[in-house]
C-alpha cells in the first residue's frame, strides 16, 4: 500500500506533484479545478487500468494487447449510435454490445496467448498492434448507415472521430455532480467507477477469484489439485477483455467523440504505467494500488498541462506524459529482471 511501503516510482511522482501544485499557486491557477478534472480523469481512465488486474492475478502479466478489448468497445459504441440509441439506456446498449464482443475477442485472444506462456507481454504488445490494424480495414468498409459516423463523400466508410453529442456523451459526467465551494466532484461518475472496482474486488473473493489468485502463485500445483489452469487463464484474459471495452465506453463518453482508426494503438502504455505506479512492481496489484496508481498519473498529467502554458512551453505536457509513462514501465522491467537474478543466485 501507499502509506506503508511506497516504491520509488511513486516517491518521485508524489514529489514532482507536490512541485506542481506549488507552481500552480505560484502562477495563479486553481488548484480546485485541477483537483476536480483529475478526479474526472480517475473515472474516465479507472477501468482501462483495472482491467489490467484479472490478467496479473492469473499470473499472465500486463495486458499489452488492451486494445484487443478497446476495438469490442469502439465496436459496441459504433453499433449503439448506428441504431440511434441515446441518453443512459443508449449507454447501457453501448455496453451491452461492447461486451459479447469484448467476449468473443478476449476467447479468441486467449487461445493466442495459452500458447505462448512464459511470453505473454511480448505477444500482446504485437497482438494489440495487429488487431488495430486489422480494425482499420473494418472501419473503412464497415456496413453502417448511420450518416453521421460515414464520411460525407461517397456515403461508406467510418470518420476518424464520431461525435456523441446527440447520443451519450457526458451522460455519467453529468449525474449527481456535488459543488463543493469552488471544487466539483462528478459524484456520479466516481460512483459508477467505485461500484465496478468494488465488484471486481467482490469476484476476487469468490471461489473463482481465489483460484484465479492461485494458477498465478503457481500453475503446477493447481493443476495437480485439480484446477483447469488453461480455463482459468482463458477466464481471466476474458474478464480483462470484457473491461477494457467497458472502460472505453466510459472514456470516450466523457471526452465525448469516438476514436477510431490508430487511436487505440498507444492505449494500453499509460494504462500500465498507472498500474505499476500504484506498486504493482512484483508482477501483482490489488484493486487499491490500481486507483492510486490511476490518480497519481493522471493528476500529474493534469497539472503539467496549465503549468507548461503558463511558465513553460506547451508542448512539455506531453513529454512529460511520455516520459512518464515509458520510464516507469523500464523501471517496472528493471526491478523485476534485478530480482529475477537475485533469485537465480
Amino acid at each position: 500500500m501507499l502509506l506503508n511501503r511506497p516504491t520509488f516510482p511513486q516517491l518521485i511522482i508524489i514529489l514532482f506533484l507536490a512541485l506542481l501544485v506549488v507552481l500552480a499557486i505560484y502562477a495563479d491557477i486553481p488548484v480546485t479545478g485541477l483537483l476536480s478534472d483529475s478526479m474526472v480523469r480517475l473515472a474516465m481512465n479507472g477501468i482501462l487500468v483495472l482491467s489490467l488486474l484479472p490478467m496479473l492475478k492469473a499470473g499472465v502479466g500486463i495486458n499489452y494487447g488492451l486494445p484487443v478489448g478497446i476495438e469490442a468497445g469502439l465496436i459496441g459504441m459504433c453499433l449503439a449510435v448506428n441504431y440511434r440509441f441515446s441518453g443512459f439506456g443508449g449507454f447501457c446498449a453501448a455496453l451491452l454490445a461492447a461486451s459479447l464482443t469484448a467476449i468473443v475477442f478476449g476467447y479468441l485472444y486467449a487461445l493466442i496467448l495459452n500458447r505462448v506462456r512464459g511470453r505473454e507481454e511480448v505477444a500482446g504488445v504485437f497482438i494489440g498492434f495487429s488487431v488495430v490494424m486489422v480494425m482499420n480495414f473494418f472501419w473503412a468498409t464497415a456496413p453502417f448507415r448511420n450518416p453521421a459516423m460515414l464520411w460525407p463523400i461517397g456515403g461508406q466508410g467510418m470518420r476518424p472521430t464520431i461525435g456523441l453529442t446527440a447520443y451519450f456523451a457526458r451522460i455519467l459526467n453529468g449525474m449527481g455532480v456535488i459543488h463543493w465551494g469552488p471544487m466539483v466532484i462528478p459524484f456520479g461518475f466516481l460512483a459508477c467507477f467505485i461500484l465496478i472496482a468494488l465488484l471486481l474486488g467482490y469476484f476476487f473473493k469468490t471461489r473463482t477469484g481465489l483460484a484465479l489468485a492461485a494458477v498465478g502463485e503457481n500453475e503446477k500445483f493447481c493443476a495437480l489439485n485439480g484446477i483447469r489452469v488453461n480455463r482459468i487463464r482463458s477466464l481471466a484474459i476474458i474478464m480483462s477483455t470484457v473491461l477494457a471495452a467497458l472502460g472505453i465506453c466510459f472514456y470516450a463518453q466523457s471526452y465525448g467523440f469516438i476514436e477510431l482508426y490508430e487511436a487505440p494503438l498507444m492505449m494500453a502504455f499509460p494504462a500500465a504505467s498507472a498500474v505499476l505506479l500504484g506498486g504493482s512492481l512484483s508482477g501483482r496489484a490489488s484493486i487499491a494500488q490500481a486507483i492510486i496508481g490511476t490518480f497519481l498519473f493522471h493528476a500529474v498529467y493534469v497539472f503539467t498541462g496549465p503549468i507548461a502554458n503558463n511558465l513553460l512551453i506547451p508542448e512539455v505536457s506531453e513529454i512529460m506524459r511520455v516520459i512518464i509513462a515509458n520510464g516507469i514501465i523500464l523501471y517496472a522491467l528493471l526491478y523485476q529482471g534485478e530480482r529475477r537474478s537475485h533469485a537465480q543466485d
